[in-house]
């Protein structure tokens, strides 16, 4: 699972393995080692990659569904902007 969602999270931000091993200080043949099941990463680097995607760890292992949008340095205003394209995307 969580080699599907590194690799899932990594084309939708139209990045490529090099800049997501850049992102969190690793080379590209580790990314490509974790997007193909050779190896995991530590837990220090699963909490880094949580933080480049925007996501919860569960999220990346695959023990939850649910993926976050982080808001920190956003206004009241703009978090209400965020929620309202939310709900209408999800046809509310």
């Amino acid at each position: 699972m969580l080699e599907q969602r590194i690799r899932q999270l990594r084309t939708e931000r139209g990045i490529n393995q090099k800049e997501l091993g850049d992102a969190v200080g690793v080379s590209k043949q580790s990314v490509s080692n974790w997007e193909n099941g050779n190896i995991m990463p530590s837990v220090d680097l699963l909490i880094r990659l949580a933080d480049v995607f925007g996501v919860t760890t569960d999220y990346l292992l695959g023990r939850s569904e649910k993926r976050t949008l982080r808001v920190e340095g956003l206004t009241d205003l703009q978090i209400t902007h965020l929620q309202l394209i939310a709900d209408d995307l999800r046809g509310k």
